[in-house]
């Protein structure tokens, strides 16, 4: 399971998300970026986070450590911000951290180059869980003592917001012309050939295990959380073996 640590402070709001996430120090002292089960759309994009960067890290992508972040309420007592306090407010309990990448600076495709090879792993990844939110106007990558990071992995897996359409939804194509990484020659079919094997049932149930318990619960149509666990590693297993095929947008893709 992911690391458990208590939010002692309450730093700041980092505006750039549309979900308002914030700055927040841990009862270990590091400092963390958290996203918070009030915002957005709530714990789902929680559990996106964690079934996405685990498995990034899993195969082999540089994804920031994320933990549990237990949130007392009170701390949003002293904000000045309205906005801040009603978040705060309404997200008591297990809340999710990454860890803070200090000194990173963001992704601009016009300042740093990436060869295809990693252009391609990227790309490969990013249709497997569907993520439409790389795009060259917010690409959600950090350029970190000289690597390329992957962060913000809330608006993936699109298919869990509908249940009863998640076959369908699983199997669309992706689209990669708006791809942040898309003017790098990515080499798609280089990453299916090394990545797509080792999305395994095994793999997959490892990832899932990382979802905490009380992000699953009382979902509509599920009698356990294990149940949801295992609805959300079928559409990933059966889209890591054709998705490269079905990446559409890049030159040289199928």
């Amino acid at each position: 399971m992911l690391a458990e640590v208590t939010a002692t402070r309450y730093i700041t709001p980092l505006r750039e998300g549309g979900s308002l996430p914030g700055l927040v120090e841990g009862d270990d002292l590091h400092t963390y970026v958290m996203k918070f089960t009030g915002a957005g759309q709530g714990r789902k994009t929680l559990v996106a986070e964690v079934v996405c960067g685990e498995l990034a890290r899993r195969l082999g992508f540089r994804v920031p450590p994320l933990v549990t972040i237990a949130l007392d309420p009170v701390l949003g007592l002293g904000e000045p911000d309205r906005e801040v306090q009603e978040l705060l407010r309404s997200s008591g309990g297990t809340n999710l951290g990454m860890d803070f990448l200090s000194g990173a600076l963001g992704f601009d495709p016009l300042a740093f180059a990436v060869d295809p090879e990693e252009a391609g792993r990227i790309v490969w990844f990013d249709a497997l869980v569907n993520n439409v939110d790389r795009s060259w106007r917010n690409p959600n990558l950090l350029m970190h003592r000289g690597d390329l990071w992957l962060i913000d992995h809330g608006a993936t897996l699109i298919w869990h917001h509908n249940w009863p359409g998640a076959e369908s939804s699983a199997a669309r194509p992706y689209d990669a012309s708006d791809h942040a990484l898309a003017r790098f020659a990515p080499d798609v079919e280089a990453a299916a050939a090394a990545l797509a094997p080792l999305v395994t049932v095994d793999l997959l149930a490892e990832v899932a295990a990382e979802i905490p318990d009380v992000w699953l619960a009382d979902e509509p149509g599920f009698d356990t959380p294990d149940d949801l666990r295992r609805a959300y590693a079928r559409p990933l297993l059966a889209r890591a073996a054709v998705i490269h095929q079905r990446i559409t947008g890049i030159e040289g893709s199928k």
